[in-house]
Order: structure tokens, then sequence, then C-alpha cells
């Protein structure tokens, strides 16, 4: 007998967590080497890029690692959205400083949206900061998203240090940051809720370190008390880093809603687990890769999904959400996407 649609949408959460219930302790063992090894190396290979001569023979190998570096260690932002408060102690000032304040993406344009995305009453409709109906709109809409990327760092160089300031001195100026300006997403028609106080502060601050730091370095440039190639060298591994992302984003979901709520088994129908093997964790790092296990667990930190993921497919009946989520490589996720048939999206979708 077939399952009903009750038991076909049933979750088993309650036996899921109970299954991992040793894996939801976060383990700074982890977190900081991880995070520690992959900013110095980003770090290093970047100033390799602008104090060496230039040469193809290792310029290209260092651009690959300063970029892939950096996206790991950037990716650590997701940890820290979902970290419960003091799990890991100066950790988020860390990130900032090292990661957060010197690729122009503070915490705190993550921290508050990015949850939004995991909300039922959210995910999937036009509020949600970090969903576009691409399996719905035309093809050149998905390869816009990638030329895009080459314009992101622009984007923030312009953001933090011209407009932050001046929405310092303008209130109407500064409402506007900080609910159209002030948010890594996707959908550019998400609309940020009021800050909290916390937030608030927390933005300001990193505004003003941003403006501090580029706004001397440029000068500095300027000046020609440094070389330009400072500039170019962040310039194209921050574009390299947007690409990837912008990659790994189209594969980590179907995208295909109609604008309406979905509950927790739709967000995993609609979202995808990549197997793949060591190159995986390339494109997709800090389990990035397990994004449907994500929403199914977002609690479960970064270190722990690879373990839950082969207890959960052990022990999960055949036609349980989690198994229809799984992809086999980046390439069949991508194409699944692009070779979805079009139609006319809803008129609740983001545009």
């Amino acid at each position: 007998m077939p399952p009903t649609e009750s038991e076909r949408r049933a979750t088993g959460l309650k036996e899921s967590r109970e299954l991992l219930r040793d894996l939801f302790e976060p383990r700074p063992g982890r977190y900081w080497p991880d995070f520690l090894l992959s900013a110095a190396l980003g770090h290093a290979a970047l100033l390799s890029l602008v104090c060496l001569p230039l040469s193809p023979a290792y310029a290209i190998p260092l651009f690959g690692v300063a970029v892939l570096a950096s996206y790991r260690a950037l990716l650590f932002i997701h940890e820290l959205t979902h970290l419960k408060g003091g799990a890991l102690p100066g950790f988020r000032l860390a990130w900032n400083g090292l990661v957060g304040i010197p690729m122009l993406v503070p915490s705190a344009t993550y921290e508050g949206v990015h949850t939004d995305h995991h909300r039922r009453t959210v995910y999937g409709t036009a509020r949600d900061p970090e969903y576009m109906p691409y399996a719905r709109l035309p093809r050149w809409v998905t390869l816009k998203t990638l030329v895009e990327a080459a314009f992101v760092p622009a984007v923030l160089l312009l953001r933090f240090v011209v407009v932050a300031p001046l929405s310092w001195l303008l209130p109407p100026l500064r409402r506007w940051v900080e609910t159209r300006a002030s948010a890594l997403v996707i959908n550019l028609a998400y609309q940020r809720p009021p800050l909290t106080p916390a937030l608030a502060k927390s933005l300001r601050w990193s505004e003003v370190v941003c403006f501090l730091l580029w706004g001397g370095l440029l000068s500095s440039m300027a000046l020609e008390w440094l070389p330009w190639r400072v500039l170019a060298a962040w310039y194209t591994v921050s574009a390299g880093v947007a690409l990837i992302n912008q990659v790994r984003t189209l594969a980590a979901h179907r995208f295909a809603g109609d604008g309406a709520e979905t509950d927790v088994v739709g967000q995993i129908e609609d979202t995808v687990d990549i197997r793949g093997g060591p190159w995986t964790e390339i494109w997709a790092p800090v389990g990035l890769r397990f994004h449907a296990l994500h929403h199914f667990l977002p609690d479960l930190p970064y270190h722990s999904l690879a373990e839950a993921h082969g207890r959960l497919l052990g022990a999960l009946p055949k036609d349980a959400a989690l198994r229809r989520a799984q992809e086999s490589s980046l390439a069949h996720a991508l194409w699944v996407l692009w070779a979805r048939p079009r139609s006319r999206p809803s008129a609740e979708t983001p545009p």
C-alpha cells in the first residue's frame, strides 16, 4: 500500500534528533584550526599576488589558492548565524577581523537575514532573502547571476567607502541603507526588517572599521604609498569568491517554488544534498554540500553533517524526503535546474 500524504510528509524529526543526539555540540577544536588555517592561507596567497613579480607560472596557482582558501574562511559566516550565543567565545570577533572586514562582508549583514530563509512562512516566497524561482524564470536570469559576480567587489566598495559615511549624516539615506543595502541576498527585492539595537550597533561599528581600513588603503594607493596591485589582487580574488558562491547557490536548491509558503518537507524536497567527493568539499565547503540536511536540522554544526548524513540515509525509509534531495554531482544539479521546463512565475514569487 502506498504511503498516505500525511505519512509522506512526516519528517521523522524527533527520531532523527535522537539518532544524532551526540552530533549537535560545536567543537572548538574543529572550528578554530579550520578557520584560522583557511584565513591564513588565503591572506598569504593574496599577499604573494601583490608582492611577487607577475608570472602566469605561479600567479594562476596563487590566485586559485587565494580564492578557494578565502572562500572557505568566508563561509564560516554561515555557521555564525546558527551558533548559539557563547558557543564559541571570540569566534565572531576573530571572523570579522580576519575575513569579514577585509572582504567587506561583516557578519551583521548576514545575521538576522539568513534565519529568515529557514522560516516556513518565508522560505520560497517573495520575502525570502536567499531565494529566486530560477527554475520558473527565463534561463538568461540564471546566467545573469553569474555575470553579476564580477561587479560584487565594486558594489561592496561603494557601499562601505562612499554610501556608509554619507548615511551617518543623512537619516533618510540611513533608513534606506539599513533596509535595502545591509543584507547579503540573492533576492534584490528583499527589505530587511528594522534592526535590533544590538545588530544596529554591530553594523555601525563594522561600517566604521571597513571605512577606515579601505579608505586608508585607497588613499595610500592614490598617494602611491601602496601599489594599485593591492586593489587589483583583492578585487579579482573577491570576484572569484563571488563567482564560486553564485555557482554553489544555484546548485543548493531546486528553485521550483511557486511563491507559496512551504513546510519543512517542502523545503527539503526543494533543496539539494550533493554527495560528490573531495572536489565537492572545495566548491561547497563548511558543510554546505549537505544543504537539504541543513534545512532539516539547521543547528547541526558543519563538522557533523557528513556523519549525520550517513546515519540518516542508513535509517530513513525509502520514501523519505531527504532521499529525494540527493544529487551525485554539481554538474548534474545544475543540469536539472537548467533543463527544467519553464513556466510563468506566480505573482507571489520575486521578480
